[in-house]
């Protein structure tokens, strides 16, 4: 694994204003003895600017907010919405394509490409998720047409200064049928990412404390995006520390 670790905390639609605000104070404290890493909270839409803010009032270096999600269009009549200019100087960090939009609301890789192009050009970091939904022969195959499609007319340089989250589907938590992924699996796709794509490769799929080092000792693998796990302020400052 690359040195200082990603690790990304994905709340996804979870906590109230007062437990978001104590979950990261109780982060940013737990973080101060700890700066071979980088961390990053992605809460709820509602709660960026806020915890922006606690951040920016007694920073801790390594640490920041970033999006959930954003926008495919650049500004106009989409009710709802949140667009990157919008995103800029408040989060460092943005994820698309998640397996949930894809899901739930029918995103296609054309959709998380110009979400990327849209991060990029508002220098925004673009955490790309990628994944199959099932666990087979193909599985490979499959996980790198979906990359290729998602990074069409992007460039290699501006590849390299994004982030790929692999994160089977098979193995996510909230998955009724999920399968534990193992590490010398996770480590196999991740080197043929970093070979044909050259950035940096994090995984995401049912971390906790117990498995993280199961995956962070792996050569190409360069943090984790947390889900369920993050939302214990304990358990994430642990899975931080084993990373």
């Amino acid at each position: 694994m690359q040195s200082h670790p990603l690790i990304v905390a994905n709340w996804k639609m979870n906590t109230t204003l007062a437990d978001a605000i104590v979950a990261f104070e109780a982060i940013k404290i737990g973080l101060e003895p700890i700066d071979d890493v980088k961390v990053v909270i992605c809460p709820p839409f509602l709660w960026l600017t806020i915890l922006a803010e606690k951040n920016q009032n007694h920073p801790i270096r390594h640490l920041s907010v970033g999006a959930q999600n954003v926008s495919q269009f650049e500004k106009g009549a989409y009710t709802g919405e949140v667009s990157a200019s919008m995103l800029k100087n408040i989060v460092e960090y943005a994820i698309v394509g998640h397996s949930e939009r894809v899901t739930h609301f029918f995103e296609k890789p054309e959709d998380t490409n110009q979400k990327i192009k849209l991060l990029l050009k508002n220098k925004i970091t673009p955490i790309v998720c990628v994944g199959e939904k099932f666990k087979n022969k193909n599985s490979l195959q499959l996980v790198l047409q979906t990359v290729v499609k998602i990074f069409k007319g992007i460039s290699q340089k501006q590849i390299a200064s994004s982030v790929i989250a692999y994160e089977p589907v098979w193995a996510i938590s909230s998955n009724p049928s999920a399968q534990p992924a193992t590490g010398d699996y996770v480590e196999k796709v991740a080197h043929t990412l970093a070979l044909n794509f050259n950035t940096k490769i994090i995984y995401g799929g049912s971390v906790n404390a117990k498995n993280i080092r199961e995956f962070t000792i792996c050569e190409h693998i360069s943090g984790a995006l947390v889900g369920n796990a993050s939302l214990s302020a304990k358990e994430f400052l642990q899975i931080i520390k084993k990373a």
